[in-house]
């Protein structure tokens, strides 16, 4: 291929292939212009810009809908645009709607702010589009870093306050020493397997895992462990959970609500490309003869895979291999992970769970509740991992229920932290103890933060109790399945019944909160106050579906199933 065939390629793959997969993503670029770009008139600074940031994430959200139902690598395999892609993008910009009507109703970033503050927001959310269709180890890292540096300011954005300055400091020199260390496990991949296009990754790890020698696989190794601390960062997963809490407590709950819903559901999703792309074959990637050469990446008809190999052989070992052989030769390679992963899980969750115990800060209370939750959610990917070299049907399904968990998790932790961002403006406190007797005032609110707490446990007959059992339904497959075909996989059974505890454990603290509100007398200095009816229905409208979807869920189970079909 000569230059000027190798320039046409590159322009038809990103004018005719990329950029029409990539319209959600350009209406965020070009929302985050226009907001900035109207602070340079004199005029604009009369513009309330949440309406331009409401209409551009609605703009968004509808483009997310649609788009290629093939799977398409885009950008020179740099992302990945799948029915997951297409889920995970409209997940993030319905919460970006949901936010911004959030921020408007709880005051919360002023009219002076708001251009940059939305711009940051916006910028975030970007970063997290490209995670949750990132294809390349580079653009792992790249996304990571778009995602955490805006989300670093977005702490401190309470100007004045000594807690949120610290909070953000924190946040920004744990941010900065994950984001070194996962970069240093992603070079080390590169420079142990010449490249970091995560399906080339799974095809040479395939072809060449059997001879690697111990130093070789202890490389390995290690920097799967420094990858996964950029993952365990955005996750709050122990040991890397410390600057959550903090920051939750020093930040306004408006940021703490974008951090908790929208951050880690970007991180699960590149936890699940991460796992998914260096321990199993994309579909179509492996099923036809891969043409390898020792030149630069070579683009292939289909524009499904470039590989960059030095050694010629390779094309003709490759060649002819279909996709099962390459799963099960990374079968060892799943087992690792698998393990891994399910240790940080039931660490997680356990932690999470019973830090929250002492906790007299509403605030620091749903920021271990964040990390508790963030382990039941990481238990959906050892299941996953076990059962693709076994039954791709049942981790196809397994998959979904990290989707179906994810999206019933947006309208728990969206709820709680709006409602307590707007008790903040009519009590002045955050503190637990100035909860008590909140019935009488604010029934509404209570009812609806009630059912919040209840579902967040995942007690029935709440949506929360469809997230937690589709989990832990994938757990119980998973062992089954690996048991009936002679492989151990004892840490699945383990992670059941470490779920199954957690979920009684975290009861109590809920519970607690629940039991001030409503049955702790009301302090005789209380002033009267309202916390008004748009806010009020705000959060019945969140409250809602954690009601009705046990009765008619079966639209969001199809959607995730559909989610999930193209990454087996």
């Amino acid at each position: 291929m000569n230059l000027t065939e190798y320039v046409n390629n590159v322009y038809h793959n990103t004018v005719d292939v990329s950029m029409p997969a990539f319209g959600p993503e350009l209406v965020i670029c070009a929302t985050i212009v226009l907001m900035l770009a109207v602070r340079l008139f004199n005029w604009g600074r009369r513009v309330d810009v949440s309406y331009l940031a409401f209409a551009g994430a609605i703009v968004g959200f509808v483009l997310a809908l649609y788009g290629p139902a093939e799977r398409t690598e885009i950008f020179t395999g740099m992302l990945v645009y799948d029915k997951f892609t297409l889920f995970m993008r409209a997940f993030l910009l319905l919460f970006l709607i949901l936010f911004v009507v959030l921020t408007k109703l709880s005051g919360i970033p002023d009219r002076e702010d708001g251009p940059d503050i939305y711009s940051l927001v916006f910028g975030a959310t970007l970063g997290m589009c490209l995670m949750s269709s990132a294809n390349h180890l580079f653009m792992v890292f790249v996304a990571v870093e778009m995602a955490s540096v805006p989300s670093y300011a977005l702490a401190g954005l309470l100007k004045g306050r000594r807690q949120s300055s610290e909070a953000a400091l924190k946040y920004a020199i744990y941010g900065a020493g994950a984001a070194g260390v996962m970069l240093y496990g992603i070079s080390l991949v590169a420079g142990l397997l010449n490249t970091a296009h995560m399906p080339t990754i799974a095809l040479e790890l395939a072809r060449r895992y059997a001879e690697f020698s111990s130093s070789q696989l202890m490389v390995l190794a290690l920097a799967s462990l420094m990858i996964l601390v950029g993952l365990a960062f955005k996750l709050s997963a122990v040991p890397f959970h410390f600057w959550c809490p903090d920051v939750f407590e020093g930040a306004a709950a408006e940021v703490n609500a974008f951090l908790s819903v929208a951050s880690k559901a970007a991180a699960l999703a590149l936890l699940l490309r991460v796992i998914l792309g260096v321990g199993a074959v994309p579909p179509g990637v492996a099923d036809e003869p891969v043409a390898v050469q020792t030149a630069p990446r070579q683009h292939l008809a289909d524009g499904a895979l470039y590989v960059m190999a030095q050694d010629p052989a390779v094309a003709a070992e490759t060649s002819g291999r279909g996709r099962e052989e390459a799963v099960a030769q990374l079968t060892p390679v799943r087992n690792y992970m698998g393990w891994l992963v399910a240790f940080v899980a039931a660490i997680t969750c356990t932690f999470g769970n019973l830090a929250a115990y002492g906790q007299t800060n509403i605030k620091r209370l749903l920021a271990y509740s964040t990390i508790a939750h963030a382990g039941y959610m990481m238990m959906a990917a050892p299941p996953i991992l076990t059962l693709v070299g076994l039954d791709s049907s049942r981790a196809h399904d397994a998959a979904a229920a990290l989707a179906l968990y994810i999206a019933i998790y947006l309208f728990m932790n969206l709820g709680a932290f709006a409602i307590v961002a707007f008790l903040r403006n009519s009590l002045r406190s955050e503190e637990i103890a100035d909860y008590a007797g909140l019935v009488h005032r604010a029934p509404w609110v209570v009812i609806c933060f009630s059912i919040i707490l209840f579902s967040l446990v995942g007690l029935p007959p709440l949506a929360g109790f469809l997230g937690k059992f589709a989990v832990f339904a994938a757990l119980a497959d998973g062992y089954v399945v690996a048991s009936q075909a002679g492989v151990s996989a004892s840490h699945l059974l383990w992670l059941l019944v470490i779920g199954g505890v957690n979920t009684a454990i975290s009861l109590f603290y809920y519970v607690r909160v629940v039991k001030v509100m409503t049955i702790d007398p009301e302090p005789e200095s209380r002033t009267p106050f309202s916390v008004g009816v748009f806010p009020v229905a705000y959060v019945v409208l969140l409250t809602i579906p954690l009601v009705v979807l046990i009765f008619s869920w079966n639209f969001l189970n199809e959607w995730t199933l559909q989610a999930a079909a193209q990454l087996f």
